[in-house]
């Protein structure tokens, strides 16, 4: 089973794009499953999402403690320990952030990839709405769902102009990812 934990801030749609990514899980023809974990539940805290995606039924509804993928939606997270806390040797980050790293962010992670999906969002949406811009880099960085069960899966949540501006994004998200392998 593939664990996906998400890291941002409420408003910032760490639970939207774990559901999104559960169920284009699902549109591959896989499993997948998706849960919150709220703090106070208020916009700007912290918030954690979990993702469980696999080729047999997924039973898992509590909090992972040994994710293989880390989503950092919100990048002043980036140096948080806890963030980190769990991931197996060789585990993968997907950053929200402008630069490129110069060293190995922690060292249980063996594949980062950043993207500016906070700049993508306000050029393609108008607004810092960049939960689906990561969605495309998560989707280039692991290749564990393919990028139209993403798009399809925006149908399910998004239609007109809405859906138009967030395919974009998502697809900038996915060829714009900066992927860098320990």
């Amino acid at each position: 089973m593939r664990e996906i934990r998400l890291h941002g801030r409420g408003g910032q749609g760490a639970v939207s794009a774990a559901d999104l990514i559960a169920v284009a899980s699902v549109m591959d023809g896989n499993y997948g499953a998706s849960f919150p974990m709220y703090g106070a539940e208020r916009r700007g805290a912290p918030v954690v999402s979990f993702v469980c995606i696999d080729d047999q039924p997924v039973r898992q509804k509590t909090q992972l403690y040994h994710p293989s993928c880390l989503i950092v939606l919100d990048s002043r997270q980036r140096t948080w320990p806890q963030i980190y806390q769990g991931v197996p040797p060789g585990g993968i980050l997907v950053l929200n952030y402008s630069r490129e790293f110069d060293r190995q962010p922690h060292a249980h992670i063996g594949v980062a990839s950043v993207v500016d999906a906070t700049k993508i969002a306000l050029e393609e949406i108008g607004i810092p709405a960049f939960n689906t811009c990561m969605l495309g880099a998560f989707a280039a960085t692991t290749g564990w769902v393919k990028i139209e069960s993403i798009l399809a899966a925006l149908e399910k949540n998004f239609s007109g102009e809405l859906l138009k501006k967030n395919v974009k994004t998502v697809q900038r998200g996915y060829q714009e990812v900066k992927i860098k392998r320990w």
